[in-house]
């Protein structure tokens, strides 16, 4: 006993002197100290320390609320709420209410994260009890979750500190824990590197009872989104570099953080490279030699909309075909609403969705759609979506709504004069014209005025069967709740199944997952990283030399895919032979396709495009009109709109302060500094 009571004197003389600085884990170290005798003396302590510490991670389907570990949806032209920015970070942040003082996401947990997973590193050979096979496992998780921590702080944070396998000791003296970011360079290499290692450990595939844990796939598909990052504008050393990154230099050394000036060469290697990785794992065999991933699906059934025929489509030969899940069949036999909807809703089984590449069980989306149900039966009415999202949308033959075709018109003026039934979805009457004969992500996606709201998992009067309207007015209008209202007339319905229901007796929501990548990703990466191509370029990946080019016939068969499971006819020739015109197409359907999975947020940074959508003003309907006036485009009437800014100091979150004091070669992000 005198000898711990000594040595908690000295720790606690240690910490007294240090800096609180997070990426040490000062906080937890005394504890982890004293048990890690115990924790590494049999197995199954090391598998608990290590689902421990795969715990601490954040719940990636938070991106709304205070839980959350990124700005998010609420952060892009994707979502719009009049909630209370307090907790609603994303709202924070673009009011400019975040600062390096006051901290935002993860840094100091991510920290924590890399710090267990070297000590597994260092420990987990003193458990005599595992075999051989075990420990390779373990090293394999290890391995990822610590290059997963990695990724999340340079998506996030940008470059980070690197500590390799270093366990750093708490009672050196205060110059040995200074030490400067990497570049972002060297962050990419090394985390790719680790995933690379860890997939060589990792199973393809796991049991229904093992669902969430990482696979081979996951750290590959990893690999291709940091890959194509790494190769996108606003990292490849060109004018959107310049602008953000231009003056960001390391004060240890000089050394920009992101290189300036990169040759052509060197750019387009950088391309190649991610659509090799994601070609990878495009071209992954499962047990059964069948391909491991494809994009979700189902059958047709008698209440499938048909296809449309009209001169729309004719361009596209193949769209009449059927669907093969190996991309070389057309959009003819699926369910194009239940296909997309299934997924998210959680009717689809998700353990074993040959989509989710990798996805996990996520509390937050479940309890998050309650922002989205309707004041009237107890939701919060307020979680919008932007008329930009709305225009996005094509129409039932995949023309845009600017340029639509007979018979699928678009009209913004006008009524529905009868119910539509299609697939599980009901159309009303009384809907705006400029809701109908769109494309069926629309209706698996958003929540406008007049829409049908099922909700049969309560039978309480009043509590489902519902249409919902927004007009001032109404139960669901502004008037009524001047706070909780979609302020542009829209809500995201994406993962509300028909059955769920917030209030009522029985009322029950089903459960949800959420897909962290997913194989239609992968697809669109692949044909965005073909496209920017302009000449032959090879690689070596897995130690297999591979030549890319801008190969019209690869970037269709990714592509239209994606635009085949939503019904929709695939490129257009002019689409194809102009790269400018093919990335717009790219952009448009990446955010459809990706609508509050928290992809836009990012995307747009990495095009460096950022600042130009955000400075379009927030747009939707006249929520201080009746029926009358309520369609109309308009500017929601909050000062909120003003309040937003855009400054492309946000295209990365802050270290927090109390870091930046602690380490003299520690270098804020730009703009943040204080």
């Amino acid at each position: 006993m005198k000898s711990i009571y000594c040595y908690l004197s000295v720790f606690i003389a240690v910490i007294a002197a240090l800096p609180a600085c997070n990426f040490l884990n000062v906080d937890d170290y005394f504890s982890d100290e004293l048990k890690l005798d115990s924790v590494f003396a049999e197995k199954r302590y090391v598998e608990a320390y290590l689902w421990g510490t795969a715990n601490m991670f954040p719940d990636e389907s938070d991106f709304f609320y205070a839980g959350s570990y990124t700005p998010g949806v609420l952060a892009t032209d994707e979502a719009f709420t009049m909630f209370a920015s307090g907790g609603y970070h994303g709202m924070r942040y673009v009011l400019g209410e975040i600062s390096a003082a006051s901290g935002f996401g993860q840094w100091g947990n991510l920290y924590r994260v890399i710090r267990k997973c070297n000590t597994l590193f260092a420990r987990m050979d003193e458990a005599k009890d595992l075999t051989a096979r075990e420990r390779l496992d373990i090293a394999g998780y290890t391995r990822f979750f610590r290059a997963y921590a990695y990724y999340h702080l340079f998506t996030e944070y940008g470059p980070p500190i690197l500590l390799d396998d270093d366990i750093v000791a708490s009672n050196e003296e205060i110059p040995f824990y200074d030490r400067a970011r990497c570049t972002v360079d060297e962050a990419v290499e090394y985390i790719c590197g680790e995933l690379e290692a860890a997939a060589s450990l990792l199973e393809k595939s796991h049991s229904l009872m093992n669902f969430g844990r990482p696979t081979q796939g996951a750290a590959y598909a990893l690999i291709a989104r940091l890959r194509l990052l790494h190769a996108s504008p606003i990292y490849n050393g060109g004018a959107v570099s310049r602008r953000y990154f231009g003056n960001w230099t390391r004060k240890t050394d000089g050394v920009h953080y992101v290189k300036q000036n990169l040759s052509e060469d060197v750019r387009q290697q950088r391309w190649a490279l991610a659509a090799a990785a994601a070609r990878r794992v495009m071209d992954m065999i499962g047990a059964s030699g069948a391909p491991l991933y494809k994009l979700h699906t189902v059958d047709e059934d008698s209440r499938t909309t048909e296809l449309p025929s009209n001169s729309a489509v004719v361009y596209d030969a193949k769209y009449s075909e059927q669907w093969a899940d190996d991309g070389t069949g057309g959009a003819e036999g699926i369910d194009h609403f239940k296909s997309y909807s299934d997924m998210f809703t959680g009717e689809a089984i998700t353990e074993v969705n040959p989509e989710f590449i990798w996805a996990r069980r996520g509390g937050a989306i479940g309890g998050s759609m309650s922002m989205s149900f309707p004041r009237s039966v107890n939701g919060w009415n307020g979680m919008s979506v932007t008329q930009k999202v709305i225009d996005a949308y094509s129409m039932q033959d995949g023309s845009s709504i600017q340029a639509s075709n007979y018979p699928y018109i678009y009209d913004e003026t006008g009524f529905t004069t009868q119910q539509t039934l299609f697939s599980e979805y009901r159309l009303n009457a009384n809907v705006s014209n400029m809701y109908v004969n769109r494309e069926m992500r629309f209706y698996a996606s958003i929540g406008f005025s007049e829409c049908y709201w099922p909700m049969t998992s309560t039978d309480e009067t009043g509590k489902h069967d519902l249409t919902i309207r927004y007009y001032y007015s109404e139960a669901n209008g502004k008037a009524a709740h001047p706070t909780d209202y979609p302020p542009t007339g829209y809500v995201i319905k994406k993962y509300i199944h028909r059955d769920d229901a917030i209030s009522g007796t029985n009322s029950r929501i089903m459960q949800k997952s959420f897909p962290i990548i997913r194989y239609a990703e992968i697809l669109l990466s692949y044909a965005e990283a073909l496209n920017n191509l302009t000449g032959s370029q090879t690689v070596t990946l897995d130690g297999i030399a591979q030549t890319f080019e801008r190969n019209p016939d690869e970037i269709k068969r990714a592509f239209n895919q994606v635009r085949y499971r939503a019904g929709l006819p695939g490129l257009k020739q002019e689409e194809l032979d102009d790269p400018a015109n093919l990335q717009a197409a790219i952009e448009k359907e990446r955010m459809v396709e990706f609508l509050f999975e928290n992809r836009r947020y990012y995307d747009v940074r990495r095009w460096g495009i950022y600042e130009q959508t955000e400075s379009e003003p927030v747009m939707g309907m006249n929520m201080d009109g009746l029926k009358e006036s309520f369609y109309r485009r308009s500017i929601p009437n909050t000062s909120r709109i003003g309040g937003r800014i855009v400054n492309k100091k946000l295209v990365l979150l802050p270290i927090p302060l109390n870091e930046i004091r602690a380490l003299p070669s520690l270098d804020q992000n730009p703009g943040w500094e204080e």
